[in-house]
């Protein structure tokens, strides 16, 4: 697909999802920005049932490591490579993550992608900022994670305000049973971060005082975290009792397809993230993830066939899911598309307080995605108003 002039763009027609539902009609697209967006109203069952291309939000993915061989805290274009791997795969906004790792080793990582916060790549996803993924984590709690973690009393804050300051965060992985935690979760909350809770051994008390603190969600729900038990409900019953919020990871390797399925019920504003490592879009073999090597290796599943990442001890180490991927997954799962389209794309902006994406309607960012109406295959990606070539 070739792109367009930004002032000369023909109108996308079809059945695309607007704030109030399905329409049929066209988007306008002008200056990287939605123009217009005239419909009429029409059913999902009936949109599903056409011939006609579906027009959908671009995706929102707040929790990516790396792609197409590239890892977040590696210099160079690392960034650049991983956002055009996710924007072929309808991606058009993501947050790069960092891992646990000396403090000295995440400011490189910070100082490297930060041109590219202020300038978008030609073909590559925006990237909104960091989420800074440890390493005030708990070493009980590492899962992938290296064991690189920090207090989080004393001289944290400044530390994570000095990051901030290279390349803004958006936002910050916390174990709250941590001493100093809960006095931080306001002071992050008030210099403009999220906080999630994650990586954590946290009783469920201790999980519901970092939400009476300010904590605003839940990293890769029920991955690295203390489980539910009916006598001692752990982080994950504490999500499932109170959060508004929290990420999931859809790939059907890291969470069972039930274990969605009651989070869906419980969170009202559960939404979809990929986890994805360098290995994503890369064959089977041997990848960075942070100081670590992991290995990918396919698997074949009841649920197709699963890129897995590991570490040598078998420990899951993120994934290889890419937000298409995880959309359809939702659509076998039982969700509407309109629903599925929400939680890879409006929950998030909503999340992360941006009233200009994950929406399709005039005003907002020109990010849109095009899918094929009974596969769901991905077959046009706009990213603020640029065409990029779909995989």
């Amino acid at each position: 697909m070739s792109a367009a002039s930004p002032q000369n763009q023909p109108p996308l027609r079809g059945h695309f999802l607007g704030p109030d539902g399905w329409q049929r009609g066209a988007l306008h697209l002008q200056g990287g920005r939605i123009a217009a967006a005239e419909g009429t109203p029409v059913s999902e069952a009936a949109v599903r049932d056409s011939a006609l291309p579906l027009w959908l939000p671009g995706f929102i993915d707040t929790h990516v490591h790396g792609g197409a061989g590239a890892d977040t805290m590696q210099a160079g274009d690392a960034v650049t490579t991983l956002a055009r791997l996710h924007a072929r795969h309808g991606t058009t906004a993501l947050l790069a993550t960092t891992m646990t790792a000396p403090l000295a080793e995440v400011q490189a990582a910070l100082q490297a992608l930060a041109p590219v916060l202020t300038q978008r790549p030609a073909g590559a996803a925006r990237v909104l900022g960091v989420h800074l993924e440890g390493p005030y984590i708990s070493p009980d709690r590492l899962g992938a994670q290296p064991a690189f973690t920090r207090a989080t009393q004393g001289a944290a804050l400044a530390e994570i305000l000095a990051l901030h300051a290279i390349a803004p965060i958006r936002l910050v992985t916390l174990a709250p049973e941590a001493e100093g935690a809960l006095a931080l979760i306001p002071a992050l909350v008030a210099a403009g971060m999220r906080v999630q809770i994650g990586h954590s051994a946290a009783s469920y008390e201790q999980t519901c005082a970092a939400l009476d603190a300010g904590a605003g969600g839940f990293t890769h729900l029920f991955n690295a975290m203390s489980p539910l038990h009916q006598r001692a409900p752990g982080a994950v019953g504490a999500a499932l009792a109170h959060a508004q919020h929290a990420e999931i990871i859809p790939d059907l390797l890291h969470v069972h397809p039930g274990a969605i399925r009651a989070a869906l019920r419980a969170i009202p504003g559960l939404f979809c993230v990929t986890d994805a490592t360098a290995a994503t879009g890369m064959p089977d073999g041997d990848y960075r993830l942070g100081r670590h090597t992991v290995h990918k290796t396919t698997l074949h599943t009841a649920h197709g066939c699963l890129g897995g990442v590991r570490l040598a001890d078998g420990t899951l180490a993120g994934s290889t899911l890419t937000l298409d991927q995880a959309l359809r997954n939702l659509v076998a799962l039982g969700l509407s598309v309109a629903e599925a389209a929400a939680r890879c794309s409006t929950f998030a902006a909503r999340y992360l307080g941006l009233a200009d994406r994950g929406v399709l309607q005039p005003g907002a960012w020109a990010d849109v995605v095009g899918l094929d109406a009974q596969s769901l295959a991905l077959r046009a990606v706009w990213i603020e108003g640029e065409a990029i070539d779909a995989l």
